[in-house]
């Protein structure tokens, strides 16, 4: 895999911070989970080299690690799905006005916005056209559905930061500068993920057979995939009522609303657990994970673990949806595999008697198993770069181009 080598040739950047960073100010937008741990993993490689800098905008808590000030919080902004949105069209319209303003006013050296494309985009057009310089991370999936969007993009961001080995080539032909920096996820998670220390860690039997369950961590997910889950785990663990289940919950509202279908479904009898987060501990401790599609479905492919990826939305978005795929794949590790490596169900193909089905041939396939261990492994190492610091390469020289002109 050819390694990008304009970010190669930034590393020195690492080895000097701004001899007075005080008078500099970074604003950055992540509007989920997945775009604070985006965020993060910048701001991790942005901190040494802007010691006194000033990060503020929308983020969550692992922004905050690293002194991010978060003006608004940034599950104000959370909402899935096309036609979801339109109840809070106003609402986030109306943030994103007046962060547009006040950043207008205050002037950044620059604006970082991290995934989250329907707001930051439009977002970073505007304050590219007022003169600040823009950088977005992570690229949108144009290579899925939407390509069209790349001419808005080349009009918005200032240089585009990728996570996938195949985006480079695609923004390079359009025109718009751009640095591979490797998945962020590739470098957190091990080559070789310890099962029995993370079985350890939940308190699972060593010698147990063990499904995770991941319906998502955003409230829109669980109201269209938990139920489902739900009745998943019931038929599995009737099946084989050695079967442990581990859930991990994204927060409070997550727990009540999933503990409360797993009584409705009267499973208080059958060994399903749920943690609080740890997630990647739930996913290493597994024989196989039923997962909502999403980041999520990477993460488990980079712990090497056999998956269902299920997905469903509201039925006027997925109609819309599936008349712009330009792939047959929606998970990630097929869509990098080009090939479907793992099953997808969905939308009304996710019934609990498909997803038990397909969990129950992950598990009982062995040598399939090993066949995804070894493909995982290939993709792992594809994705594996210092991505912390090649993005705030990246970040500095935009940084310091703005500055000179």
């Amino acid at each position: 895999m050819r390694r990008n080598t304009s970010a190669r040739c930034w590393t020195s950047w690492a080895a000097r911070p701004v001899a007075s960073s005080a008078d500099i100010s970074v604003a950055l937008v992540a509007g989920e989970v997945s775009g604070d741990m985006l965020a993060a993993r910048l701001l991790a490689g942005l901190r040494p080299q802007l010691p006194d800098a000033r990060f503020h905008g929308i983020g969550g808590p692992r922004m905050a690690e690293y002194g991010f000030v978060s003006d608004i919080p940034m599950d104000t902004l959370t909402v899935r799905g096309l036609f979801e949105i339109i109840p809070r069209y106003r609402e986030i319209k109306g943030i994103q006005n007046a962060l547009r303003d006040r950043l207008i006013a205050e002037r950044p050296n620059v604006f970082i916005g991290a995934d989250y494309p329907g707001f930051n985009l439009g977002l970073e057009m505007q304050l590219r056209e007022a003169g600040i310089p823009t950088v977005h991370f992570i690229s949108p999936q144009i290579w899925a559905w939407r390509g069209g969007r790349i001419k808005k993009i080349k009009k918005a961001v200032s240089h585009m930061l990728v996570i996938f080995p195949f985006e480079e080539e695609i923004y390079r032909q359009a025109g718009v500068p751009v640095t591979y920096v490797g998945h962020p996820l590739a470098e957190t998670i091990p080559l070789q993920p310890d099962t029995l220390a993370a079985r350890r860690t939940l308190g699972l039997p060593p010698e147990a057979r063990v499904v995770t369950v991941m319906p998502g961590s955003r409230m829109g997910e669980l109201k269209y995939l938990a139920a489902p889950f739900i009745g998943a785990v019931k038929l599995l663990s009737q099946r084989d009522p050695s079967l442990r289940f581990v859930a991990p919950m994204a927060g409070e509202r997550q727990r009540a609303y999933f503990t409360q279908l797993v009584k409705e479904a009267g499973l208080s009898d059958v060994a399903i657990d749920l943690v609080d987060g740890q997630s990647h501990a739930a996913i290493a401790a597994a024989d196989a994970v039923l997962v909502a599609s999403g980041t999520a479905t990477l993460e488990v492919a980079l712990f090497k673990k056999p998956m269902v990826i299920a997905y469903k939305v509201m039925r006027a978005s997925w109609e819309i949806m599936r008349h712009m795929a330009y792939q047959p794949w929606i998970g990630l590790p097929n869509i990098l595999a080009r090939e479907f490596l793992v099953p997808e169900l969905l939308q009304n193909a996710v019934t609990p008697q498909a997803l038990a089905d397909a969990v129950w041939k992950q598990l009982d396939d062995a040598p399939g198993r090993l066949r995804l261990v070894q493909r995982f492994t290939d993709m792992h190492h594809s994705l594996l770069r210092n991505s912390s610091q090649e993005s705030a390469d990246a970040v500095m020289r935009v940084i310091e181009s703005s500055k000179a002109s």
